[in-house]
């Protein structure tokens, strides 16, 4: 008899045991709408919860009193990487970002574990626990309690709960026109994803993607209390174009991109210029490309880049321009190097143009 997985220690790749991997499991942007256009609005009926399904946001916020608001939100997926431990810690801080995005600051989370049981020795599905588990002991707060099943595919993420004042809590669909769009980490994670599948990553390439999708998006709770950020969200699984097409579509504005501005993790480029990408760019593109315009000069990478799905990416910020220098700074003060003006809103339809 051949001994198990969990008595020989003997591990597959992470990534051979998902037929996906990060934000790039996402239902497809168009899917989702389908799927969800029957769901009833919530907060007429419920005048408490401040922000619900209605705009595709990052999180539920439910007012308690005049100071303080529940933000709730939860985040799983299968495996970006084939190291448990660094899995454990993307996922925790893809699920974290979403308190982040809406203003609030993180309190407790809780964590979704499915794992093959069978498949994965312990030891591994321990070392996923607790990367998680690290994450957020750096955002300050607790993993309380949880949930697990015996799974298929590999699978982690949190349910987390976060608070913020009532009037500071930042939606994305409250932008104004003449807004800045600023961008608070560099794109890529997909396309380094894709690579890292097809052993085609590097150490350093490795660690740069790494470094990215770890980093708490911990300027959120401190942009909530700044006049003149009227908008944020975190650019995840539907590519920048969905993310900012979001915010378009929620203000009714028109969204301004300039290419020649974003900031990429090294290599992805080139990548993409041989092929190397997700599907799931593809699948985005399918579901909101009628409302994006790609200026004529851009390269023919660009729109793979675009769309490519962001695994714990980075915060979207439309702001007033006299608050930009106020912004960037407090990204810079949070070790938020990569930190980018990317464009503006103006009035306009709700749809994307990039030049």
């Amino acid at each position: 008899m051949n001994a198990s997985p969990t008595q020989s220690g003997a591990a597959p790749r992470l990534t051979s045991l998902s037929h996906g991997g990060g934000c790039g499991c996402k239902i497809a942007p168009g899917v989702l709408s389908a799927l969800l256009a029957r769901s009833t609005p919530l907060t007429a009926a419920f005048p408490n919860l401040l922000v619900g399904t209605e705009t595709a946001d990052d999180a539920a916020v439910y007012k308690l009193n005049d100071e303080q608001a529940i933000v709730a939100t939860t985040d799983f997926f299968m495996p970006i990487v084939d190291d448990p431990y660094d899995f454990g810690r993307i996922a925790a801080t893809n699920a974290l970002s979403d308190v982040y995005a809406m203003g609030g600051k993180p309190i407790l989370a809780l964590a979704l574990v499915g794992m093959p049981i069978n498949v994965l020795p312990h030891d591994v599905i321990a070392q996923v626990l607790r990367g998680g588990e690290d994450v957020c002991a750096a955002a300050g707060i607790p993993v309380a309690g949880g949930h697990s099943i015996d799974s298929v595919e590999p699978i982690y993420g949190l349910a987390a709960i976060g608070v913020v004042h009532p009037d500071r809590v930042k939606r994305n669909a409250s932008a104004h026109a003449g807004d800045v769009l600023v961008l608070g980490k560099p794109l890529g994670v997909g396309v380094l994803s894709a690579a890292l599948k097809k052993d085609r990553l590097d150490a350093a390439g490795y660690q740069a993607m790494v470094a990215a999708a770890t980093k708490l998006n911990t300027p959120g709770a401190k942009l909530a209390g700044l006049d003149g950020v009227h908008a944020m969200t975190d650019v995840t699984g539907f590519g920048l174009l969905g993310h900012t097409l979001e915010i378009a579509r929620g203000a009714g504005l028109t969204a301004h991109v300039r290419y020649a501005d974003l900031p990429f993790l090294p290599g992805v480029e080139a990548f993409v210029a041989d092929g190397v990408f997700t599907g799931a760019s593809g699948r985005n593109w399918a579901s909101y490309g009628e409302s994006v315009t790609l200026g004529a000069d851009l390269p023919p990478v660009a729109q793979a880049l675009l769309t490519d799905p962001q695994t714990s990416g980075g915060l979207l910020v439309a702001c007033a321009p006299e608050r930009v220098d106020d912004v960037l700074a407090i990204f810079r003060a949070e070790g938020f190097d990569d930190v980018r003006t990317i464009g503006q809103l103006s009035a306009g339809p709700a749809r994307v143009d990039v030049a």
